[in-house]
């Protein structure tokens, strides 16, 4: 299992968010994780991808016992094996699509020929081969997306995380993402997490869990 995460629980002062969850994924899966907004889905997905501490519970990323590392040990893992794409980019707008791609891989100290070369080939699987040099407000939002998407694999992530990947795009370019991420699949072996509330997306995923008040159903 890449991801085993067991009995998580995770309040927000007397509002209990989360109420006992296992979740487990498998190298090369796709799983969507569905549901009403509050039930408790980003949530979740903030625990798996280290960026909040449950209340109780495990979680073993990549044979990782995630929980007992703590400041530099925590950031440094999450930087080298874990992704995150999010509903809005955060893209830095001062920088061109290679120069975003490369960022993590430089904090992570990957030297810069090495993380520039990287870039170009993940700019150039999403898709992007012309737009390296293009900063984002010269790119369109599904554009935009790509890099980000190139952004979250350049460090060779154990697990890419996204939080409704595709929430802010049109039909069109929802559905040129969404084949991104199977290609990604296919070709990497890239295990996915994704929170969404497009069915479509969801029906494609090898699994699709429902989140309700805190528990899946």
């Amino acid at each position: 299992m890449i991801i085993e995460a067991k009995g998580i629980n995770k309040s927000f002062g007397s509002l209990q968010v989360l109420k006992g969850v296992d979740f487990s994924a498998e190298k090369g899966e796709v799983v969507a994780v569905t549901g009403a907004s509050g039930a408790g889905k980003t949530t979740l997905l903030e625990i798996l991808g280290t960026l909040s501490t449950p209340d109780s519970g495990s979680l073993l990323i990549d044979g990782t016992d995630v929980l007992a590392l703590g400041g530099k040990a925590l950031s440094s893992f999450r930087g080298r094996r874990i992704g995150f794409v999010f509903q809005f980019h955060h893209l830095l707008p001062e920088f061109t699509s290679e120069e975003n791609v490369m960022i993590p891989a430089l904090i992570a100290g990957t030297p810069a020929a090495e993380a520039r070369k990287k870039a170009k080939d993940l700019l150039a699987r999403v898709g992007l081969e012309g737009r390296l040099s293009h900063k984002p407000s010269e790119l369109s939002g599904g554009e935009q997306q790509r890099v980000a998407i190139a952004r979250a694999l350049v460090n060779d992530p154990a697990v890419l995380f996204a939080d409704e990947p595709t929430g802010n795009l049109d039909s069109a370019t929802k559905e040129e993402i969404h084949s991104l991420f199977f290609d990604l699949r296919r070709d990497l072996g890239q295990t996915i997490v994704l929170v969404t509330h497009d069915e479509g997306l969801a029906r494609l995923c090898d699994r699709a869990l429902t989140m309700k008040d805190g528990l899946f159903v």
